[in-house]
């Protein structure tokens, strides 16, 4: 009954459906399928002039499966990124891929377990190619049921420069801006704090998604300061 009713609300506050509705069914001759009232799935958001999407995670997705196809590696090794970047990726490289909350992904090229970022159980310079999107942002805010530890990032962020091998690359994606916490869905840093978090390595590439949603390649560091909420790509190595 509760979802007849949000269905009804749904419809009321866009009459654009029912004119959409009956136009459809006057046009359906062939009857292919069952169309009934009771099956109503309103979706209201959808008819815009352009298609949205999460600047963020399209871009960074885009850009870090670009990053790893230019390394070539023989295989790459991901933590707690987002499960659409790992599993396009292993279509054409071999992905293992590792989260505090593994994920039970069954596909051709992807092996999946679990670690904690704060304490990887690899080898010091063990990894050649390594990626951690929008991840690190959320290390210690206990969002994902992991401990609070305000320093928790830090500690993610010195795991990954201890694991990475010497010549390795690492692809990173963390929100950047005027430094704050948004309790308790993420940090945003500033440029400068994320070059002294991964001070270890050398930055090849930095690329940023500016507030507007604007993706610009080899972006000026300086922007970043104008930023509430951007999206900066480093590409490093060891």
């Amino acid at each position: 009954m509760k979802n007849f009713i949000k269905k009804i609300i749904k419809i009321s506050l866009s009459p654009f459906i029912l004119k959409d509705y009956f136009k459809f069914k006057s046009k359906e001759e062939t009857r292919r399928f069952s169309l009934s009232f009771k099956d109503f799935h309103p979706q209201i958001k959808d008819k815009t002039i352009k298609t949205n999407f999460d600047y963020h995670y399209v871009y960074q997705t885009g850009w870090a499966i670009r990053k790893v196809k230019e390394i070539n590696p023989e295989f790459h090794t991901d933590i707690s990124s987002t499960l659409y970047f790992i599993a396009g990726l292993s279509a054409f490289i071999p992905v293992k891929f590792y989260d505090y909350r593994p994920a039970d992904l069954n596909l051709s090229n992807l092996e999946t377990g679990s670690e904690d970022l704060t304490k990887l159980s690899f080898k010091d310079e063990s990894i050649k190619s390594l990626s951690c999107l929008h991840t690190i942002e959320h290390i210690g805010l206990g969002r994902y049921g992991d401990p609070i530890d305000p320093d928790g990032d830090i500690k993610a962020a010195k795991e990954l420069q201890r694991v990475l091998s010497k010549d390795g690359y690492f692809v990173f994606v963390t929100p950047v801006g005027k430094p704050k916490i948004e309790f308790n869905a993420h940090r945003i840093y500033s440029y400068e704090m994320i070059l002294d978090m991964f001070n270890e390595l050398e930055l090849l590439e930095f690329s940023l998604v500016t507030d507007s949603g604007d993706f610009i390649e080899n972006a000026n560091p300086d922007i970043v300061r104008e930023q509430k909420y951007g999206c900066g790509c480093f590409l490093f190595k060891k």
